[in-house]
């Protein structure tokens, strides 16, 4: 974030030239003012609204320590959308944090908040919420130094936790002043300049301390293919992944009819069924190899992706994912 300091006597003399025109414009013009200012009082109430959950997600941490990992998605009206699809997701983590649950194995929690609108309409397609959940994993990989499995689950409940502790892990604070918190629009007509620009002054110093205590990460993006998720990085730049070679056929019976879909995948770099992630509709799917493989394929036939099942051989380093025809 840049910013730009200057003298105390420019900082006046900006101050002094935004109330004159204020002052003006709620003279000559006093629905345009009470309208510019119910905007800003608006912006600064939603700002300051808590994060909310969306999703949870549990996957297992390959090291430095072997353990359960919950991740919360949340959306945070904080956490700005791109500018336009070319450019990377901001994302906002919060403290990650151990607990024992009641067989007594121990399980950590992080929660990650992306803008509402992100998710919003990422659920409109079921590859792009995917595409979402592995980039929830790739930032907790870059930011808490974790190996993570590529396998997860979408919980039941959308919460791991309570609200609280996640709004106080993600560094959200709770303020006893009503005023600032309130969502009844203020009687912006009958107030002067002077004390709307303080409570509208008083509503993004509040946003500004809490934006401190979370961080919000940029960073380059990977073209995947249109509208879908862009993968960011911050602590390292991603290498490119390859394509990797692969055979795709359909297996028929004795009399030619289409029974189900092979497709084969050579994987050199890849030691276990863990590091990928498969994603399957009824005419695409996709596979996903962290820093290494990308491949996305429509299916020759529509299928039952219910029905998929895929195997590992680890003496040849090969993917065999088998699904039946529709």
């Amino acid at each position: 974030m840049m910013s730009s300091v200057g003298c105390p006597k420019d900082v006046l003399q900006q101050v002094d030239h935004l109330w004159s025109i204020l002052d003006d414009l709620s003279e000559n013009d006093p629905k345009a003012y009470q309208s510019f200012i119910e905007k800003q009082m608006r912006e600064g109430v939603e700002l300051s609204a808590p994060p909310q959950p969306d999703s949870c997600l549990r996957t297992e941490i390959l090291g430095p320590k072997e353990g359960l990992l919950f991740i919360n998605i949340c959306g945070w009206k904080r956490v700005p959308a791109p500018q336009d699809p070319s450019k990377p997701i901001p994302m906002c983590g919060g403290k990650l944090e151990t607990d024992i649950g009641d067989g007594g194995d121990w399980y950590s929690v992080l929660d990650v908040a992306l803008s509402p609108a992100v998710l919003h309409e990422a659920k409109k397609d079921k590859r792009e919420m995917d595409q979402v959940y592995l980039l929830a994993l790739s930032f907790t990989h870059q930011q808490h130094g974790l190996r993570l499995s590529q396998q997860y689950t979408v919980t039941s409940s959308i919460l791991k936790g309570s609200l609280d502790d996640m709004q106080r892990r993600i560094g959200f604070k709770k303020h006893l002043n009503s005023s600032a918190t309130s969502t009844k629009q203020p009687d912006t007509a009958t107030q002067t300049p002077n004390s709307l620009l303080q409570q509208i002054s008083s509503l993004r110093a509040q946003q500004s301390e809490e934006d401190s205590a979370a961080q919000h990460i940029f960073g380059p993006s990977e073209h995947k293919k249109k509208n879908l998720i862009q993968v960011i990085s911050s602590t390292f730049t991603a290498q490119p992944r390859k394509k990797p070679e692969y055979q795709l056929k359909v297996n028929t019976d004795p009399e030619g009819v289409s029974r189900s879909v092979e497709l084969t995948v050579e994987l050199p770099k890849v030691r276990s069924m863990s590091e990928c992630h498969l994603s399957i509709s009824q005419d695409d799917v996709l596979l996903e190899v962290e820093d290494k493989y990308h491949l996305l394929l429509e299916l020759p036939e529509i299928v039952n992706e219910d029905s998929a099942s895929a195997t590992f051989n680890k003496k040849k380093r090969r993917l065999t994912l088998t699904v039946t025809v529709l």
